[in-house]
Protein backbone atom coordinates (compact mmCIF):
# COMPACT_ATOMS: atom_id res chain seq x y z
CA UNK A 1 0.00 0.00 0.00
CA UNK A 2 1.29 3.46 -0.88
CA UNK A 3 1.86 5.55 2.24
CA UNK A 4 2.36 9.26 2.91
CA UNK A 5 5.88 10.48 3.67
CA UNK A 6 6.35 11.51 7.32
CA UNK A 7 8.00 14.88 7.94
CA UNK A 8 7.61 15.06 11.73
CA UNK A 9 11.20 15.39 13.01
CA UNK A 10 10.22 14.23 16.50
CA UNK A 11 9.11 10.88 15.11
CA UNK A 12 11.96 10.62 12.61
CA UNK A 13 14.62 11.33 15.25
CA UNK A 14 13.69 8.26 17.33
CA UNK A 15 15.83 5.15 16.75
CA UNK A 16 13.94 2.31 15.08
CA UNK A 17 13.29 -1.04 16.71
CA UNK A 18 14.70 -4.22 15.23
CA UNK A 19 12.59 -5.62 12.42
CA UNK A 20 11.31 -9.20 12.30
CA UNK A 21 9.88 -11.46 9.61
CA UNK A 22 6.44 -10.26 10.73
CA UNK A 23 7.32 -6.85 9.24
CA UNK A 24 6.87 -8.18 5.71
CA UNK A 25 3.90 -5.86 5.11
CA UNK A 26 6.02 -2.87 6.17
CA UNK A 27 8.60 -3.91 3.56
CA UNK A 28 5.90 -4.21 0.90
CA UNK A 29 4.49 -0.78 1.81
CA UNK A 30 8.01 0.66 1.49
CA UNK A 31 8.47 -0.82 -1.97
CA UNK A 32 4.99 0.29 -3.09
CA UNK A 33 5.58 3.83 -1.84
CA UNK A 34 9.09 4.01 -3.29
CA UNK A 35 7.98 2.81 -6.71
CA UNK A 36 5.06 5.27 -6.74
CA UNK A 37 7.38 8.27 -6.61
CA UNK A 38 9.51 9.74 -9.37
CA UNK A 39 11.57 11.73 -6.82
CA UNK A 40 12.70 8.82 -4.62
CA UNK A 41 15.59 6.36 -4.71
CA UNK A 42 15.31 5.00 -1.16
CA UNK A 43 13.02 4.96 1.86
CA UNK A 44 13.22 3.87 5.48
CA UNK A 45 10.19 2.54 7.37
CA UNK A 46 10.08 5.50 9.75
CA UNK A 47 9.53 7.74 6.72
CA UNK A 48 6.16 6.00 6.25
CA UNK A 49 5.33 6.04 9.97
CA UNK A 50 6.69 2.69 11.17
CA UNK A 51 9.60 2.80 13.64
CA UNK A 52 11.19 -0.46 12.47
CA UNK A 53 14.62 -0.96 10.89
CA UNK A 54 13.43 -1.81 7.40
CA UNK A 55 14.69 0.03 4.32
CA UNK A 56 14.21 -0.15 0.57
CA UNK A 57 16.22 1.24 -2.33
CA UNK A 58 16.20 1.09 -6.11
CA UNK A 59 19.26 -0.25 -7.91
CA UNK A 60 20.66 1.09 -11.19
CA UNK A 61 17.92 -0.79 -13.10
CA UNK A 62 15.16 0.61 -10.83
CA UNK A 63 14.71 -2.81 -9.21
CA UNK A 64 13.70 -2.54 -5.53
CA UNK A 65 15.72 -4.17 -2.77
CA UNK A 66 14.73 -4.49 0.89
CA UNK A 67 17.05 -4.77 3.87
CA UNK A 68 16.00 -5.58 7.42
CA UNK A 69 18.19 -4.33 10.28
CA UNK A 70 21.05 -2.90 8.17
CA UNK A 71 24.33 -2.13 9.96
CA UNK A 72 27.31 -0.31 8.51
CA UNK A 73 30.35 -2.51 9.19
CA UNK A 74 33.13 -0.96 7.13
CA UNK A 75 33.47 2.39 5.38
CA UNK A 76 36.24 3.76 3.18
CA UNK A 77 36.96 6.92 1.19
CA UNK A 78 35.00 9.68 2.94
CA UNK A 79 33.64 12.42 0.76
CA UNK A 80 31.55 15.52 1.32
CA UNK A 81 28.26 15.73 -0.54
CA UNK A 82 24.86 17.40 -0.46
CA UNK A 83 21.79 15.23 0.09
CA UNK A 84 18.09 15.71 -0.26
CA UNK A 85 15.56 13.79 1.79
CA UNK A 86 11.85 13.24 1.17
CA UNK A 87 11.20 13.96 4.85
CA UNK A 88 12.94 17.34 4.80
CA UNK A 89 12.49 20.45 2.70
CA UNK A 90 16.12 21.55 2.54
CA UNK A 91 19.24 19.81 1.28
CA UNK A 92 22.01 19.11 3.80
CA UNK A 93 25.80 18.87 3.56
CA UNK A 94 27.03 15.51 4.85
CA UNK A 95 30.08 13.28 4.83
CA UNK A 96 29.47 9.89 3.23
CA UNK A 97 31.77 7.04 2.33
CA UNK A 98 32.27 5.98 -1.29
CA UNK A 99 32.74 2.31 -0.34
CA UNK A 100 30.89 0.46 2.44
CA UNK A 101 30.19 -3.03 3.71
CA UNK A 102 26.81 -3.62 5.33
CA UNK A 103 25.32 -6.55 7.20
CA UNK A 104 21.56 -6.92 7.04
CA UNK A 105 18.82 -9.47 6.89
CA UNK A 106 16.66 -10.46 3.96
CA UNK A 107 13.29 -12.19 4.06
CA UNK A 108 13.44 -15.63 2.44
CA UNK A 109 10.73 -18.28 2.80
CA UNK A 110 9.18 -16.44 5.75
CA UNK A 111 12.40 -16.11 7.77
CA UNK A 112 15.10 -13.46 8.03
CA UNK A 113 18.41 -14.64 6.60
CA UNK A 114 21.71 -12.85 7.37
CA UNK A 115 23.46 -11.19 4.44
CA UNK A 116 26.57 -9.09 3.86
CA UNK A 117 27.13 -6.83 0.88
CA UNK A 118 29.55 -4.21 -0.37
CA UNK A 119 28.22 -1.04 -1.99
CA UNK A 120 29.98 1.71 -3.91
CA UNK A 121 29.17 5.17 -5.20
CA UNK A 122 25.56 6.34 -5.38
CA UNK A 123 24.12 3.13 -3.90
CA UNK A 124 26.53 3.35 -0.96
CA UNK A 125 25.28 6.88 -0.32
CA UNK A 126 21.64 5.73 -0.40
CA UNK A 127 22.30 2.88 2.03
CA UNK A 128 24.14 5.18 4.47
CA UNK A 129 21.24 7.65 4.32
CA UNK A 130 18.75 4.88 5.19
CA UNK A 131 20.91 3.49 7.99
CA UNK A 132 20.97 7.01 9.46
CA UNK A 133 17.15 7.03 9.34
CA UNK A 134 17.06 3.75 11.24
CA UNK A 135 19.27 5.32 13.92
CA UNK A 136 16.95 8.33 14.16
CA UNK A 137 19.54 10.58 12.56
CA UNK A 138 18.31 13.17 10.09
CA UNK A 139 20.63 14.65 7.49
Amino acid sequence: MIKDIIKDETLLSQPCKAATAEDEQVAQDLVDTLQSRDDAACLAANQIGVAKAVVAYLDEDDKPHVMYNPVLKKALRPTKTVEACLSRDDETKVTRFEWITVTYEELADGALVPRKKTFEGWTAELVQHMIDHCKGKLV
